[in-house]
């Protein structure tokens, strides 16, 4: 069996070492960029109580809604900006809105899953290169 060795850890299998790079890399990539992802994750969640709406829709709204609104108070005379919703993300139905505010306030959660799994891809891609780096060629990941 190959072994291998990585930092102060010796006779690793290639999959001990895979997992040691793996942490490597999510410590790495686990820096302020992760918590603006999640702010921007939660902040989309409908945890706010709101009026009454009508059927079919999600049940209450964001704190990035609330504070787009005042920010954002153009509106297009059309329904053109695509946005999702808890409830329509599910059937994957885009909901057209002309309120700039109510788009930004939608699009804001997105962009901190983006953020994540950018920061995912991130991780693999590293830890595979850095693993094939050390294992020998029969070892190796893709």
């Amino acid at each position: 069996m190959n072994t291998c060795r990585y930092k102060n850890q010796q006779d690793l299998t290639s999959i001990e070492l895979f997992f040691l790079i793996a942490t490597d890399e999510t410590c790495k990539q686990a820096n302020i960029d992760d918590v603006e992802a999640v702010v921007l994750i939660l902040s989309g969640l409908p945890i706010l109580p709101t009026r009454a709406k009508p059927a079919g829709t999600t049940r209450g709204t964001s704190v990035a809604s609330v504070m787009s609104r005042p920010i954002f108070r153009y509106e297009f005379k059309r329904k053109v900006l695509p946005t999702v919703t808890l409830k329509s993300i599910k059937p994957l139905r885009v909901i057209l809105t002309h309120r700039l505010a109510v788009f930004v306030g939608r699009t804001i959660p997105g962009v901190g899953w983006v953020l994540l799994a950018t920061d995912g891809f991130h991780i693999v891609r590293n830890t595979i290169y850095r693993s094939n780096q050390i294992v020998k060629p029969e070892d190796r990941i893709l």
